[in-house]
């Protein structure tokens, strides 16, 4: 879990590939949730494990010398994780095994990225061959297209014609060009808003009038809107929950717009498009600028003024939630801003807040391509190891003095996430980084769920003790991790507003001067 966490980090980053090297088929199953979460984040990771030997009288060299080769050898290992990756294929033999790695590669980093897989028994890893040498030149990944001139000016002039344009969008902020693009086509069709039902990227940033925060496929705006362009999404809404209105004009442009993984996907879009976000972007606002001479200039004022006055009651809304109690209690609204005004402008924040997440990104509010980070995916435990490869990314991609990165993570899920794993590999390696744990005593993702089927239950007055969902006793969450550093690691707990920011402060000193901190901090929840 935590190896294939901080190969995901890594890639979700730098968009680079990364290798897990696991063994045979346990190996391959201890990866568990990790390999759901890249492959629905679309994190390109190669993932190679061995096969139990396939003779076992010493025919070959490599050939069954242990007991446990007769235990884990399996049918058919591929099929553990093969409905998850975008390939998998066994090494056979060694004379072309570099042919058979570029070519799980081109899988992987072609869209839709996501893990591929590669088993190999250990005869064929001891084979000798004839050293060879490849031409890494022709195994590029497959490049993506944009939209036909016809599709950008439809798409356009629907935008600029609607009186109230929205854009949906997931994980198109993973290309880092794609925030800014969004900007301009967002300053050409005034009146666009930019809402995020992904959160697994930063797309659009804050401080700009059209941006609505991160929901999860649930919004007002959504019913409210005439014409919706899907930009690289998975769950634009929830139709049981809120869904467009009648007549709502549709556009669907995505790296996957059949969603190829999931048995049941539909969506009633007038037109769908399988193209690459930034081209199909940067050609729908060259054609809306053309388009936009021909407005009425009094009706695209209109539609600016009265954008910038719903953004400023979003921004006071937020606000309003985030004060303190009287008793000195404060919720994840509160702490995410004192976070957002004591860290460095560019951290890069690795996000697990599950119930938590609309909270934590309305008051962070990211503006920096690449500063936000989530999964993707909903496999609990990604945060651990996708901090620290996060953090070793930014050191990497800035000469070894990265970017401070901070892991924000709900406190269930912080079990899940293996600390004691994580922050032994952080000692062990030298990979300080901030761990908030947002404590509010149990799992509420679970009772929200109920909730949503049966408001009125037997189970909607039940207590978190007669659900099972509750934390009592609190786990020391600071202190397992302290554990697992062998003591050095910054640990503290906060439960009042009065000692939040000196602590803020010091943990924060700490990780700068190289030491893991965890903060374990006490949130009221709904705010």
């Amino acid at each position: 879990m935590v190896a294939m966490s901080m190969a995901d980090g890594y890639a979700r980053l730098t968009g680079k590939p990364q290798v897990v090297i696991v063994h045979v088929d346990v190996g391959t199953q201890g990866l568990g949730a990790a390999v759901h979460n890249a492959s629905t984040g679309r994190a390109p990771i190669l993932i190679f494990a061995g096969l139990s030997p396939f003779t076992l009288e010493g025919e070959m060299r490599g050939s069954r010398t242990e007991y446990i080769h007769w235990i884990q050898d399996v049918p058919d290992q591929k099929q553990i994780i093969g409905q998850y990756c975008r390939y998998a294929g066994e090494l056979k033999t060694g004379k072309n095994v570099k042919q058979m790695v570029n070519r799980a590669l081109q899988f992987a980093t072609s869209d839709p990225q996501g893990p591929v897989y590669l088993v190999g028994a250990r005869e064929v890893m001891e084979e000798e061959i004839k050293p060879y040498s490849l031409s890494q030149d022709v195994w590029g990944k497959v490049d993506l297209g944009g939209l036909t001139p016809k599709a950008s000016k439809e798409i356009a002039k629907a935008l600029l014609g609607a009186e109230h344009p929205l854009l949906i969008t997931g994980y198109s902020g993973r290309n880092h060009k794609i925030p800014e693009a969004l900007v301009e086509l967002a300053n050409t069709i005034k009146g666009l808003r930019v809402l995020d039902t992904g959160g697994s990227d930063m797309c659009f940033p804050a401080s700009h009038p059209g941006w609505l925060g991160l929901r999860f496929g649930i919004d007002p705006v959504i019913e409210k809107s005439d014409v919706i362009l899907l930009l690289d999404c998975d769950v634009p809404w929830i139709p049981t929950l809120n869904r467009p209105k009648d007549g709502t004009k549709i556009f669907h442009i995505d790296v996957d717009p059949l969603k190829q993984l999931m048995p049941v996907f539909y969506l009633p879009a007038q037109h769908r498009y399988r193209a690459d976000a930034l081209v199909s972007v940067e050609q729908i606002t060259s054609e809306a600028k053309v388009q936009a001479s021909e407005l009425d200039a009094a009706v695209v004022t209109k539609k600016w003024d009265e954008l910038q006055a719903s953004y400023k009651d979003r921004l006071a809304t937020i606000i309003s939630k985030t004060t303190p109690a009287a008793d000195g209690s404060f919720g994840t609204g509160h702490l995410c801003r004192a976070l957002r005004s004591l860290c460095p402008q560019d951290t890069i924040w690795a996000i697990e807040a599950v119930t938590n997440t609309a909270f934590v990104h309305d008051n962070l509010q990211p503006e920096t391509p690449g500063s936000w980070i989530n999964c993707g995916g909903g496999g609990l435990g990604w945060s651990g190891g996708g901090a620290l490869g996060i953090k070793l990314a930014t050191d990497a991609q800035n000469g070894g003095k990265g970017k401070f990165v901070v892991q924000i993570v709900g406190d269930g899920t912080f079990l899940f996430s293996v600390p004691g794993s994580v922050y032994w590999i952080a000692k062990r390696y030298n990979i300080p980084v901030l761990t908030i744990v947002l404590s509010n005593k149990g799992w509420n993702a679970p009772r929200k769920s109920m909730l949503l089927v049966h408001p009125n239950g037997e189970g909607s007055t039940a207590t978190n003790e007669e659900l099972n969902i509750s934390f009592d006793p609190v786990p020391d969450y600071s202190g397992i991790a302290k554990a697992a550093a062998g003591g050095d690691l910054f640990a503290a707990k906060v439960d009042k507003v009065d000692n939040l920011e000196s602590t803020l402060k010091d943990a924060i000193k700490a990780v700068e001067g190289g030491q893991s901190a965890v903060l374990d901090c006490k949130v009221t929840l709904g705010c």
